[in-house]
């Protein structure tokens, strides 16, 4: 019987036995009610606000101080609202940050704390909040509290969203390298925006600069991503890709940047490593729960193996082309973790965030 990420070793994880097919991690689909909203701006009016900003927090007060300064310092006529999503229900240190802001009505919106830790289930938690809190919503924004917006990053989120029509748009999440933290790997594809230019796209990646209507969250249904992606990342990709099977389209704006700061300890070739195993287990985990049976679980594996094969040959296209070998490396690494996965290997990043 497949276990929840949150039972099993904080590090690997075996999902796989020969008995069943196909095996993958759990599918969390409960929505926990352990919501308690700890602070919110006075005269609060759900109805005034037609954008919000959602932004989950864990154990950065000082960056998420910084992250809440962009959002108040936005270049925008649209009355916006924003969510805190505090996701350490013991310390609370991003609560007792931002609780001034909101208490004083410096901004808009409100604190909740989500109780149940992991990413997935802050984001639930937020995003059911807004539907819930404010029903004129219509663009619902999500920004990370190690990122900082561009002052225009709220307007041009939702000019494109209405200008392509598009249900879904993300925009850059530009690295900023603390002192200490080697920008020789700044090339690397973990640091780099899948897209370069304004338009219409097949689907996105990330969940950490983003615009979503309203009408998406409502067809989905909470929860919205699923909890057991909570430690290995990936429910961001997971809900896209069920968003694209439910016929949702998507955008991207090269023109709402956020600045992500981005810590020595990311430019550490363990790091580097583990997101590129990591993200080859991602792709390898959302195909398939896409695909059931003996007959695709087998041609999920030869897939996985030939792009193993094809990885060599990439690896060493990339490290000619940035002039870096460990950058070269990532083909092979996520073909590796692509594979690992196939037979239950997965490496659980955020379960520990001091080393991530």
């Amino acid at each position: 019987m497949a276990r929840d990420l949150r039972e099993i070793d904080p590090f690997f994880t075996f999902l796989w036995s020969a008995r069943a097919e196909p095996r993958t991690i759990a599918r969390a689909r409960s929505m926990t009610d352990a919501i308690t909203i700890a602070c919110e701006s006075p005269g609060l009016d759900g109805d005034a606000f037609a954008i919000v900003v959602t932004l989950p927090t864990f154990r950065r007060p000082e960056h998420l101080l910084k992250t809440l300064a962009s959002l108040a310092a936005q270049r925008t006529t649209r009355p916006f609202a924003v969510i805190v999503m505090e996701n350490d229900a013991e310390g609370r240190a991003g609560l007792d940050a931002a609780r001034p802001l909101f208490a004083d009505g410096h901004l808009n919106g409100l604190v909740l704390i989500a109780h149940e830790r992991g990413n997935c289930a802050a984001y639930n938690a937020g995003w059911q909040t807004a539907l819930t809190r404010f029903p004129a919503m219509r663009h619902l924004l999500v920004i990370d509290d190690d990122e900082i917006a561009d002052p225009d990053w709220i307007d041009r989120l939702v000019a494109t969203s209405d200008r392509l029509d598009a249900d879904i748009v993300g925009g850059p999440q530009v690295p900023v390298f603390e002192d200490g933290a080697s920008t020789r790997y700044a090339r690397h594809p973990v640091f780099t925006p899948h897209y370069s230019e304004t338009g219409a796209v097949p689907i996105l990646y990330s969940s950490g600069n983003v615009a979503i209507r309203r009408k998406v969250l409502e067809t989905i249904g909470a929860p919205f991503l699923d909890t057991a992606f909570n430690f290995i990342g990936g429910g961001d990709s997971d809900f896209y890709t069920r968003c694209r099977q439910r016929g949702f389209t998507f955008g991207w704006c090269a023109e709402a940047p956020v600045l992500e700061t981005t810590p020595a300890r990311r430019t550490e070739f363990s790091w580097l490593n583990a997101r590129g195993l990591r993200n080859g287990a991602i792709s390898s985990i959302i195909e398939r729960r896409q695909t059931s049976g003996r007959r695709n679980g087998l041609r999920r594996v030869a897939k996985s193996a030939a792009l193993l094969a094809a990885s060599p040959l990439r690896s060493a296209e990339l490290a000619l082309r940035t002039r870096s070998p460990v950058i070269g490396l990532y083909h092979m690494q996520v073909a590796i973790g692509r594979l690992m996965a196939e037979f239950g290997w997965v490496n659980e990043q955020y379960r520990r965030p001091e080393q991530n």
